[in-house]
Formats: C-alpha cells, structure tokens, sequence
C-alpha cells in the first residue's frame, strides 16, 4: 500500500503547507471525481492491439521452452533489454517528452529508434499520450487512471480504443514537424523486421542451440513481453506501492524494485513532482540508471542544458522543503 514520509503541516501560515494542503485537496478530488463505467460503448475494445499482445506473450512462452533455451539467447535478451529501456526511458521519455536535455539531432533520432523496438506505438503516439498522462494523471479522463485498479492502469486500458489519441497533435504537435518521427509512428512494427532477420541469420550461423529460431524467439517476443511489463509497471506499480518525498495531486509513489527493472523510472513520485528534471533518484539510495547515462553524455558533451529539480532530499532540512510539492528546475549546465 502507498506509505508517505511526509507529515499533514500544521503550520496554515507557511505557503509550503498551503501548497501541500492544495495538492493534497486536489488529490482527493481526482480520486473522489465520478468515472464513466466501463461498457463496450464507451470503451469499445482495440481487436487489432488484442491479437498483437496475445501473439506476443504466446512468442514469449514459447522461448522459454527447453529447446530454445541457450546462453546465447540470454545474452541477446540482456543486451536487447537494455537498448530497447534504455531507448524508451532516456530518449523518449527524459529527453523528448520531457526536454529534460539537449541532445545531438542524430543521437536523439538514434534514441528514438532504440524506444520504437519497445514497439509501444510511434514516437509521437508515445510522447503525446505521456503528456496527456501529466496534465489528467489519476483522473478521470487519464487513459492510465491508477483509481480504476491495478489491472487497468496495468495493460488492460491500451486493449481498448485510447480517446486522447486524438488529442496528439495538443500534446505533441511539435514533433509533427520530423519526418521520421511520423514515419515511426505509422511503421514502427517494420523496425522488428531486419532485427528479426539479423538474429535468425547468426542463430543459424552460429549453431547455438534453438537456431534461428530460438535467438528470434529470445530477442523479439519475449524482449517485448518483459519490456512490456516491465514499462507498465510505471503505469500500476508506481501509483499503489511504495513511498512519497511530495505531495503531488495524483497518486505516484518511489517504488524501488520497479526503479531497478526500469533504471529509475520506478523514482515516479518524484518525477512527478519535477517532469522536466534530467534526474530522478533524488536521494542518495535512490538509485537512477538513466540518469548515470545523461551524466555519460554530459561528460562526453553530447548531452547539453541538462534541467535537474533545484531541491536537495538528503539534508536535515528536506522535510519542511518536501511539503510544497512542486518546484522549479534549473539548468545544470
């Protein structure tokens, strides 16, 4: 269950505490608010996305049978696993969605196609729906809404038709403008193709065990099955376990284990407390892969105007700073 640090302020007087009362008014609101039930009209089913998810975890079963097992498979799952997170968490998320830094044209592209292999839509779907999600986060017309249960804001919710799809060019219109982006958004499946070929031709060069076979079976429909999970976490886990540094109007929590499997993202109330901040894990046990990466980018100067919270959590004084909830973020660099 959700358990938080932070203490109701007595204080009416301190405008921290004003701030905190509002977001914790606005919080009860959200989750107070009346929702649509959910009916066949309203929330008619998506038969194309069912197909593709029920042929997906089927795939990844059927990797995990004896004759398809090898250490060759698990290596090309460790190393895929951490293109495709690494794609979705630093380039779509942190660096597009949220412009948390700036980053060269081609590493940004480069990203942006390592987080389409996730196969979780096209840029533009992906980035406009995450910022659907910050504006509406456990409201109603949220497409996540963690308030609906655990198995909704979990996958349930991508099985049926998306209303703020059609909101898009709102939330994302200034990616509209790239070609590629709107290519990937309309192809992106087609990127599983040549990875699929490519690991099937050293399956069977190679001899590992399973073949071709079994390297496609590891590194396309299992990835995507433990990718999948893994990122809906963020979706489910993060808005009913864990713990909170700030009240944030909606119900996102600090789950560690899910920090760990999605490097750092799991950090989620405190992303939402600071969506523009480069870095998430904002205390010293809070540990952020991702963030280790942007700092790799600084250093090798391909990551610029890093954006990080101006807020210190690991010092005396983070109990009476916490309770304003929001706050600014400045530029690092």
């Amino acid at each position: 269950m959700v358990t938080s640090p932070v203490r109701p302020s007595t204080d009416t007087g301190d405008p921290s505490s004003v701030a905190a009362d509002k977001a914790s008014a606005e919080l009860q609101q959200h989750i107070n608010a009346e929702r649509i039930p959910l009916t066949r009209q309203s929330h008619p089913w998506s038969p194309g996305t069912v197909v593709f998810m029920l042929a997906i975890h089927v795939g990844g079963v059927v990797a995990l049978l004896p004759q398809f097992r090898s250490w060759q498979g698990m290596a090309v799952l460790a190393v895929l696993y951490w293109v495709t997170v690494i794609g979705v968490t630093l380039g779509l998320h942190r660096l597009v969605a949220h412009r948390s830094f700036k980053a060269p044209r081609w590493l940004e592209r480069l990203l942006v196609i390592m987080g389409s292999l996730s196969a979780q839509g096209g840029p533009i779907e992906w980035v406009g729906l995450h910022r659907h999600h910050h504006k509406y986060s456990d409201q109603p017309n949220d497409h996540h809404d963690a308030v609906r249960g655990l198995w909704w804001s979990h996958s349930e919710w991508m099985l049926h038709k998306i209303p703020a799809v059609e909101h898009l060019e709102r939330f994302a219109g200034d990616l509209f403008a790239d070609p590629l982006y709107r290519w990937l958004d309309h192809w992106f499946l087609l990127l599983q193709l040549p990875l699929a070929a490519l690991l099937y031709g050293i399956g069977e060069a190679t001899g590992v065990p399973g073949g071709g076979p079994g390297l496609l079976l590891w590194g396309i429909p299992l990835r995507l099955m433990v990718v999948y999970h893994v990122t809906w976490l963020v979706n489910s886990a993060t808005h009913a376990f864990g713990y909170r540094n700030f009240k944030t109007p909606d119900l996102s929590c600090n789950c560690w284990w899910v920090a760990l499997l999605t490097f750092g993202e799991g950090w989620h109330n405190n992303h939402h407390a600071f969506p523009q901040s480069a870095r998430h894990g904002l205390r010293w046990f809070e540990v952020d892969i991702t963030w280790q990466h942007i700092r790799l980018l600084r250093a090798l100067g391909w990551a610029k105007q890093v954006r990080m919270a101006s807020h210190n959590l690991n010092g005396w004084g983070h109990r009476r700073r916490q309770r304003q909830g929001h706050n600014p973020v400045g530029v690092a660099d």
